[in-house]
């Protein structure tokens, strides 16, 4: 006898996802083969990972839902922004939430509020970063390279992550590569990500990591803004900045259902 899973799938900037209502617990977490097929864009649904929306927690805060994240390849993954984003749509549409949310994730807990397609998602302080030659490397609830270049629309993004993401440094447990090049008074960014293993149409983290390394690169302080342009579309981070430290920090964008089924 098969089992029918209802799924929706959401997309935030071109960052996709498959969704799974798991309140129930029907959903078996551990069956990292079923999660990767699903993400399976020839033999499945297709996408960038697959999330489970499931029970909040009422230990200290207490959170609406908790966001349980998967990368493609079926593994537990870290942190995803645009997810985070899709994630608190998705709640909306299920009248979880109306326009704020307090959810849990694996880095934390997230404020987001929600208004049409467009949420707008708290994001971890800052207050550490390091550089591996001119390219700064961030934690931003996934861990980032952020390289700033010129010519980006040229740059093979996939040769050039897919070789530092697996070198030495990096390959025991991964790091997504962003390729950053300013354009107007607003940036353009490309990023491979662990776990995908290719380049993603958007990368939410990654804009926030490429945002905070823009304002270290150019010597920021206070109140920042910055529009960041992906493949799927336009991003915009704000924090207050000082010294070294990111506070307020907050991915901006959008996020919408494109089609729901059964797998």
């Amino acid at each position: 006898m098969s089992v029918k899973i209802p799924f929706f799938k959401y997309q935030g900037a071109g960052n996709d996802f498959v969704l799974i209502d798991n309140r129930n617990g029907d959903f078996d977490a551990n069956n990292h083969e079923l999660v990767a097929k699903m993400c399976d864009r020839r033999f499945g649904i297709g996408a960038d990972g697959l999330m489970l929306l499931e029970e909040g927690n009422n230990d200290g805060e207490t959170t609406d839902f908790t966001m349980v994240y998967f990368n493609a390849d079926g593994q537990i993954g870290s942190m995803c922004g645009n997810g985070g984003r899709c994630i608190v749509a998705f709640a909306r549409d299920l009248e979880i939430i109306a326009e704020n949310t307090v959810f849990m994730a694996v880095d934390g807990i997230h404020h987001a509020s929600i208004e049409g397609n467009q949420v707008k998602l708290g994001m971890i302080d800052v207050d550490h970063f390091e550089k591996d030659g001119d390219a700064y490397i961030l934690q931003t609830g996934s861990p980032h390279y952020v390289d700033f270049v010129k010519e980006l629309a040229q740059v093979d993004v996939y040769q050039a992550g897919y070789a530092i993401r697996n070198n030495t440094t990096y390959a025991k447990d991964g790091i997504n590569v962003n390729f950053v090049e300013k354009e107007g008074d607003a940036y353009f960014c490309r990023t491979f990500e662990r776990g995908v293993e290719d380049e993603t149409f958007a990368c939410g983290t990654g804009a926030t990591a490429v945002a905070m390394a823009v304002a270290l690169k150019e010597n920021r302080e206070g109140h920042q803004d910055i529009p960041i342009r992906v493949l799927g579309g336009q991003l915009r981070i704000s924090f207050d900045k000082q010294d070294q430290k990111f506070r307020n920090v907050f991915l901006h964008g959008p996020a919408q259902q494109v089609f729901r089924g059964e797998f």
